[in-house]
């Protein structure tokens, strides 16, 4: 199974990612995840079922002790043969 991630992580700060933000955009960019991209406000990631799961996990621990008092995820099953 294959799925999607989309997160952000709050507080917001407009002048310079947070290190929460940092943190967890670290995370994903490492994992093994295909698709990913990482903008200003959301970042999203696709691959391997057990890949994306332990990602989330990871990165919800390293944004949480970064600092993040919010981080908001949605985990999407990608269909059989894409979309």
């Amino acid at each position: 199974m294959r799925l999607r991630v989309e997160f952000t992580t709050e507080p917001f700060d407009l002048e310079e990612a947070p290190a929460h933000a940092v943190a967890a955009r670290e995370v994903i960019q490492e994992a093994e995840l295909d698709a990913v991209d990482v903008g200003p406000f959301g970042n999203t990631a696709e691959g391997e079922a057990g890949e994306v799961l332990g990602a989330v996990s990871a990165l919800l621990r390293g944004a949480l002790e970064a600092g993040a008092t919010r981080v908001s995820l949605q985990v999407n099953v990608i269909p059989e043969g894409g979309a």
